[in-house]
């Protein structure tokens, strides 16, 4: 699409909006003539005027969605156009665990900057730069201190600044009890239905507060006034909109819990469920993967919170503040910069399969995710045996590549499946190979994206498997490398993916035999029936690409803002007699309130 288009789509949606607030300000007009005795009900509950704009607002709150979206081509320039005519002069602050750019020292005394093969920062990393906001992040890297300013800042992309990483420094102990403890024994398996038993200790708890006070005070710290719109990024932040909150009344704060939400009874488990629950209700918006998390969520408050659940807005009344409760659907950039970097998919297949010695007749199946038992890596392996005792014609024609990142590896859990992963493999290729086949290659090691994606392009099969996930974005970087149109993707029901890629092979990780049938069928399927699986596919994570999950986010924190304007308004109107100024309190004056120098 052209830019006079996208212009013009924009155009459409921002007069919808307008239209909106003209509707709203007419239908409170009206309700004045109407009904003179209104402003006598102010102070009774909730401002009945307000009330009365809310209703008008309903239909704009939802979801972020609109049939004006579905026409506009998600773009950067896009996000950069709704900052500028919806949120001018907004400041666009991001917070996560992890950075988007790390600097490590090198062998020979010098630095190598990572870019970190996470889907989260696959993510966000384009929406900031788009925003040419501030990124928050620990600093975890061995030289990330020597390359900030006085300030522990950076300006980041290298070469290309276009944005600027501020890092959070955290000593041994904070690390250990907030990451590996509170939010990787406790939240981790808590939240996902892997079998796994959340642990909980009073130590970690007391290091995930420390550690998310910490972050409170660097977004106060960056912000440049006090209504920047702060997105906060997933569960090891919990705590922090109410932090912010507290600090920063008139800023927007969306969170995005990045996965599953479970439902009332499993969350019942966590010895602070309240405390959680009161933090993230600091948030203007809580967002999630699918409708299924949302409610889930909205349940546990309904269950362990006084509060007022209006699911006509997947709204959550707590503590005199509206929570919009959402759904935004993440995705990744399109199109994929990185693919012009990369050569043909044949030239992908001929260095991939000599790297990992792959036999000329066999089929290329392929995994990549942290090493995780949230992913389904062991069950991938019962499928394929499954897969060889059904079909025993299939031996020396099928690989499993499996790459899986190390992640937590001093953890109980993880170095009991990594361990658990190497022996079943070996079991495999022993059982099952030869010396010139290997049915399954393991490989435990971090790749870097460019790797990834050439790996995506020389797979004739990619296994999507998680036994839990909230979106899994491995899904849409397959396809989305598949410029020829080729491959076929396996998917686990479980997955969040599995809402928008209905084209995919949809499976139940936890059915080996069911597994073993769905990769027969991809390996067996003809070229033509995947050209038209990977169109579709391809179709939607064109469209809903993740400028549009940013774009739906900050239009909705538009309309916060007007509503919030507008209940400053309709506040005024009602002020008793004899009151006088205006009920502005000024940024310092909330942070002595606050005990926050």
């Amino acid at each position: 699409m052209t830019q006079y288009g996208v212009d013009l789509l924009l155009v459409l949606i921002l007069a919808s909006l307008g239209l909106s607030a003209l509707a709203i300000f007419i239908s409170i007009s009206r309700y004045r003539r109407n009904h003179p005795r209104a402003s006598a009900m102010a102070g009774s509950g909730d401002d009945f005027a307000t009330e009365a704009a809310r209703k008008v607002l309903r239909e704009f709150e939802k979801n972020g969605q609109s049939v004006d979206a579905a026409l506009v081509t998600w773009s950067p320039d896009t996000l950069r156009k709704i900052l500028a005519d919806e949120l001018p002069g907004a400041q666009v602050i991001v917070v996560s665990n992890r950075e988007p750019y790390i600097h490590n020292e090198t062998n020979d005394g010098g630095v190598e900057l990572v870019v970190p093969a996470s889907g989260l920062v696959s993510a966000l990393e384009p929406i900031t730069r788009a925003c040419a906001g501030t990124w928050i992040a620990y600093g975890g890297g061995t030289a990330d201190r020597t390359v900030v300013d006085g300030n522990d800042r950076v300006q980041v992309p290298p070469g290309h600044p276009s944005y600027t990483l501020r890092r959070v420094w955290l000593n041994e102990d904070e690390y250990q009890g907030y990451y590996l403890g509170f939010a990787n024994e406790g939240l981790w398996p808590l939240c996902h239905i892997a079998f796994t038993r959340p642990i909980f200790r009073e130590s970690d708890w007391e290091a995930y507060e420390a550690v998310n006070r910490k972050f409170a005070e660097t977004v106060v710290a960056e912000a440049r006034n006090e209504r920047p719109i702060v997105l906060v990024q997933d569960y090891h932040f919990a705590l922090l909109p109410r932090m912010i909150r507290e600090r920063l009344p008139e800023a927007i704060v969306i969170t995005f819990w990045h996965i599953p939400w479970p439902n009332s009874e499993v969350f019942s488990i966590c010895p602070w469920r309240e405390r959680i629950l009161d933090g993230l209700l600091g948030s203007s918006i809580v967002g999630f993967h699918t409708q299924f998390h949302a409610n889930n969520f909205t349940e546990s408050v309904d269950r362990f919170m006084e509060s007022r659940i209006e699911r006509a807005d997947a709204a959550i009344s707590y503590g005199g503040q509206v929570t919009l409760v959402h759904s935004y659907p993440i995705s990744i950039e399109w199109p994929v910069d990185l693919l012009n970097a990369l050569p043909s998919v044949e030239e992908c297949r001929m260095r991939v399969r000599k790297r990992f010695r792959i036999p000329a007749g066999a089929k290329l199946c392929v995994g990549v995710e942290r090493l995780d038992y949230t992913k389904g890596i062991l069950d991938r392996f019962h499928a394929l045996e499954e897969l060889f005792i059904r079909h025993p014609e299939m031996v020396g024609k099928v690989v499993f590549l499996q790459v899986a990142a190390p992640s937590r590896g001093t953890l109980p859990a993880y170095k009991q499946l990594h361990e658990e992963c190497l022996r079943r493999a070996e079991e495999l290729n022993q059982r099952y190979g030869s010396q010139s086949y290997r049915p399954v290659v393991m490989v435990a090691e971090h790749h870097s994206q460019a790797a990834v994606y050439e790996l995506y392009r020389a797979a004739d099969i990619c296994l999507v498997t998680s036994l839990h996930d909230g979106m899994n974005l491995v899904a849409k970087e397959f396809v989305a490398s598949r410029d020829d149109e080729q491959g076929v993707l396996l998917l686990s029901t479980f997955a969040g993916a599995s809402r928008e890629l209905l084209e995919a092979l949809i499976v139940n990780p936890y059915d080996a035999a069911m597994m073993s049938e769905a990769m027969l069928q991809a390996l067996i399927m003809g070229p033509d029936e995947q050209h038209e699986r990977m169109r579709r596919m391809r179709e939607i994570v064109r469209d809903n690409n993740v400028f549009r999950w940013a774009g739906s986010m900050l239009l909705d924190a538009a309309r916060l803002r007007k509503r919030g304007e507008l209940d400053r308004v309709t506040a005024l109107y009602d002020r008793p007699a004899g009151v006088t100024g205006d009920n502005v309190v000024s940024m310092f004056e909330r942070k002595q309130a606050v005990g926050f120098r």
